[in-house]
């Protein structure tokens, strides 16, 4: 079924509309949708991380590994693909039926816990977040208007950010409930509410027209500094996120804080990145701060915060770390998102935000394996000095090819 906006609550989106900006009954069900991917994604890590061992699922250190990659591994593969598709078919489609296969997936991991469901189920909740994430920031970018796209992708990242927060610990609740089998199905009613959320309440946004491409109008599109620079600056914010929810309970543990300690300094970065998207997209609506700027400032707080726990691993700075770390990601991510949402052409805004989140995929990857490593054979106070190099670095280059906008 196809669900058209009445004549008279018409939602336009260019940017003659983005003054009011759409209404928030139809950017709602976005919103769970961003929490849905977050939610789940982490909870179910986060659950398997806490009950691999032998007395609980038994999972070798390899077979962990390759549970947790499985859906990283498909939103690499997949989220260009979708991204593309949402351009050729509508957002709403492939939100809906990214959705529902969310649920799907999530109802096979119900019916066992050994590595072969564990990792079918993965998997496919990873193809189906492929789908829905994408298409989800191109409605978001297409419904907000390039002027107001900073309050969105703020409100959007908020969701995502809570999703981050609570995934962990509404996990550890459901599996002490009752097993993964309760988790998984708790993912797949939220999801197929989402979707039917979706269905009935946001617009079915029209199919433009696309000019054919050649391969070296692809190639120029994807080297632009407009493109490559919130690309990169959203891989540096998502890498150090992503060593920061693993190595900020490491240090705790090392610094003699209790498990409770140690996650709440995960804790305090989330809650400080969710506070943060919004006022910073509401600050770049109203020419407040621009992406340049922004980026180079989010991108220089983020390589202090990580500079500060290599220098001082003490109890006191992992929270000041922690704090001053998610501003810079709260600052950084929604403007990456808003200024490829206004340098993007409304025909293909999914390719371009399925190729952005291949640069966040990369980036959350990349990071916690740099700092490894170098933790390695050096220490992992070199391993992080090293990450807050290169993501200052990143924060020089935006100052540097960003047009001041």
């Amino acid at each position: 079924m196809r669900l058209s906006v009445r004549r008279n609550a018409s939602i336009p989106t260019g940017p003659d509309a983005t003054v009011a900006g759409p209404p928030a009954r139809v950017l709602a069900p976005l919103y769970a949708a961003g929490f849905t991917t977050a939610f789940g994604a982490h909870s179910i890590a986060a659950g398997l991380g806490a009950e691999s061992g032998n007395k609980g699922l038994g999972l070798g250190l390899l077979t962990f590994g390759v549970l947790l990659a499985l859906y990283d591994v498909a939103e690499v593969i997949l989220k260009p693909v979708f991204g593309s598709l949402s351009d050729r078919i509508g957002a709403k489609p492939v939100i809906i039926a990214g959705l529902l296969g969310f649920a799907a997936a999530s109802l096979m991991g119900t019916t066992g816990t050994t590595p072969l469901i564990l990792g079918l189920a993965r998997l496919g909740q990873g193809a189906a977040a492929s789908a829905f994430s994408p298409a989800s920031s191109t409605a978001v970018a297409r419904l907000a208007g390039p002027r107001a796209a900073g309050s969105y992708f703020g409100k959007y990242g908020s969701w995502k950010g809570l999703g981050y927060v609570l995934g962990p610990l509404l996990g550890a609740a459901l599996i002490w409930i009752g097993g993964f089998s309760t988790l998984f199905l708790t993912m797949a009613i939220i999801s197929a509410a989402a979707a039917m959320w979706v269905w009935i309440s946001m617009p079915a946004l029209p199919v433009l027209a696309r000019p054919r491409y050649t391969v070296a109008d692809l190639v120029r599109q994807s080297t632009e500094p407009s493109f490559l620079v919130p690309t990169m600056a959203l891989a540096g914010a998502t890498g150090a996120l992503g060593v920061a929810v693993g190595f900020l309970p490491l240090l705790g543990t090392t610094v003699h804080l209790s498990l409770f300690a140690s996650m709440a300094a995960v804790t305090v970065l989330a809650l400080s990145s969710t506070l943060t998207q919004p006022l910073v997209g509401r600050w770049r609506d109203q020419r407040r701060l621009t992406a340049r700027s922004g980026m180079s400032l989010g991108l220089a707080l983020i390589a202090a915060g990580v500079a500060l726990i290599a220098i001082a691993p003490v109890p006191a700075m992992l929270f000041v770390s922690a704090l001053v770390l998610g501003c810079g990601i709260g600052i950084t991510t929604p403007l990456g998102f808003a200024h490829l949402a206004a340098k993007t052409p409304p025909e293909r805004m999914g390719r371009t935000m399925g190729a952005a989140e291949i640069g966040r995929e990369i980036g959350d990857a990349a990071g916690p394996l740099i700092v490894g490593g170098i933790a390695t054979v050096a220490s992992i106070a070199a391993g992080l000095g090293a990450l807050a190099v290169l993501v200052a670095a990143a924060s020089v280059l935006c100052a540097t090819f960003l047009r001041r906008s």
